[in-house]
């Protein structure tokens, strides 16, 4: 019977396992957001978030604790500068785990995990593209104030691709010669099958 005993192998040493909780840290501090194994992602967590609580500190004795694990110092000032702050006031629980179901490969259970807070950057310009457009008051315009402001940027879309477009050469005029060819032509008549002399 197995007591006492924490954590998950991953099948890997202990040198390598703790490689691997390092890398993918970074990976999710850079990002703010991967896509890995469920179980990876199970033992992730309490790893980076100690890591996380140890950043809210800003001393220089923390900045060294966590570049002891995070080697890229682009990723160890973000902590301290900006996630320190944005999580200043939460006591823990800074990682969300997301499950995905399995991998068509193997199988494997497949999830996200990421930072509480983080949102895409798509969704972001979904919501500024959603909200309405102010009028002059600071209130948001109506249907009926926004409809001339759309015809007016309609009209300025058309002028600048009629200023944008080539000029079309214009076609020249027929001359005389052209014209008595033409006249030539319509007064000669057109002879079918039936009036033809085919025997000559």
């Amino acid at each position: 019977m197995k007591h006492r005993v924490v954590g998950r192998k991953l099948g890997r040493t202990s040198a390598h396992r703790l490689a691997l909780l390092r890398n993918l840290s970074t990976s999710l501090f850079d990002k703010e957001r991967i896509t890995t194994t469920l179980m990876k992602a199970k033992e992730l967590r309490p790893f980076a978030e100690r890591l996380l609580t140890l950043s809210k500190r800003e001393t220089l004795h923390a900045r060294r604790q966590v570049l002891r694990h995070i080697r890229a110092e682009a990723v160890v000032s973000k902590m301290f500068d900006t996630l320190s702050a944005r999580y200043a006031q939460r006591p823990g629980g800074y990682t969300r785990i997301v499950k995905l179901g399995p991998r068509r490969g193997d199988s494997a259970e497949m999830a996200i995990i990421e930072l509480v807070g983080y949102e895409p950057r798509h969704k972001q310009e979904k919501e500024k593209d959603a909200a309405p457009a102010k009028g002059r008051g600071g209130r948001a315009k109506t249907g009926e104030e926004a409809a001339p402001a759309e015809k007016a940027e309609k009209g300025k879309r058309g002028k600048a691709a009629a200023e944008s477009r080539p000029e079309r050469t214009k076609r020249a005029k027929p001359t005389e010669k052209a014209k008595e060819k033409a006249a030539g032509d319509s007064g000669r008549k057109s002879v079918g099958r039936k009036g033809g002399q085919r025997g000559q």
